[in-house]
């Protein structure tokens, strides 16, 4: 077992290729890693972690394999990794159980630890909603669109109204796909039209987003990676992806781009009052330039560097190896 200063520890899942080119940058510049997913744990990942005098958890974090010290990680990139995996014996009650004190106490030792974090989970959960999203990005100066959160069919018909010139949207919350009968159904953006808009029932189901709909000539996804940030336009050739560009990726053109000054400016604010590291930020560009739509703080990337060659997996490189680069 080897114990390394100055290690980059990765949570991600087992099968993601950008995770894997920024690990071979990392192993080409010579930086420790140790990676692994959060469902290895408990079987297959293990922790020993103690509270010293000084209020640090020191300990080892391990796997058959590999092994890091807590007081040696320097930075700790949190990529959407799997949820933990317990042992099938396990009645459901019981797995809830584990599945809580896993959360609370694996999570909670690494989340106390002082490192980098790209991104703390416990930031990237609260960075998650919507609502908070929307609210924060007006508040740091970007444009945004009315917006209505609604389960009142009344109060989704009167937005409708309001908006019956430009249209109306109706968007999800969270992820936009459900496994259903062994059947992946997505959930994109909805332009509504005169059917839906005469039958709004559905929306008393739970809570639903509505928005007015930005008269857009193409859109942008702006990756924040530390300081620096890169933004790629998306325009689409075709109704549907005009509407939601993730549902056509056929239909994409895509094109590097200098970020403009205000958008730059905002999205710092926007990164400093959410306490993040990186985001994957989406833009609709109509005349009167960027509109914020969304904001997903583990989003991804690394087909955009393949289609525009922006150095993404070396800007992470350089950020997750900060903290080693600025000791004496």
């Amino acid at each position: 077992m080897t114990r390394n200063p100055g290690t980059v520890v990765i949570f991600a899942q087992e099968a993601d290729a950008p995770v894997d080119a920024v690990v071979r940058e990392l192993d080409r510049r010579g930086a420790a890693v140790f990676r692994a997913d959060t469902a290895w744990f408990p079987q297959r990942l293990s922790l020993d972690a103690r509270l010293d005098r000084d209020g640090r958890w020191r300990g080892i974090l391990c796997t058959e394999h590999r092994a890091v010290a807590l007081e040696d990680i320097d930075a700790i990139w949190y990529r959407d990794p799997s949820a933990f995996s317990f042992p099938a014996a396990l009645t459901e009650v019981e797995r809830a159980y584990a599945h809580r004190e896993a959360r609370l106490g694996f999570g909670g030792v690494l989340a106390a630890l002082p490192v980098l974090w790209v991104n703390h989970p416990n930031r990237a959960a609260d960075a998650m909603f919507k609502p908070l999203q929307l609210a924060t990005a007006a508040a740091c100066g970007l444009r945004v669109r009315p917006t209505l959160v609604t389960n009142s069919p009344a109060a989704a018909s009167r937005f409708a109204r309001e908006h019956r010139t430009g249209g109306t949207v109706c968007k999800s919350f969270g992820p936009n796909t459900i496994t259903e009968g062994g059947q992946l159904k997505v959930a994109y953006t909805r332009r509504l039209g005169a059917t839906d808009l005469a039958a709004l029932d559905g929306v008393a189901t739970t809570a639903t987003q509505l928005q007015g709909w930005v008269d857009k000539t193409h859109e942008a996804r702006v990756i924040v990676i530390g300081e620096r940030m890169f933004t790629i336009t998306i325009t689409a050739d075709s109704p549907s992806a005009h509407v939601d560009w993730r549902s056509d990726f056929a239909a994409l053109r895509y094109r590097l781009v200098d970020t403009p000054r205000e958008v730059e400016n905002g999205l710092r604010r926007y990164l400093d009052n959410l306490d993040l590291a990186y985001a994957a930020v989406d833009f609709a560009i109509d005349q009167d330039g960027f509109c914020f739509l969304e904001s997903n703080s583990s989003g991804q990337y690394g087909w955009l560097e393949a289609q525009t060659g922006a150095p993404l997996t070396a800007a992470l490189a350089d950020l997750l190896t900060r903290r080693a680069r600025s000791r004496p």
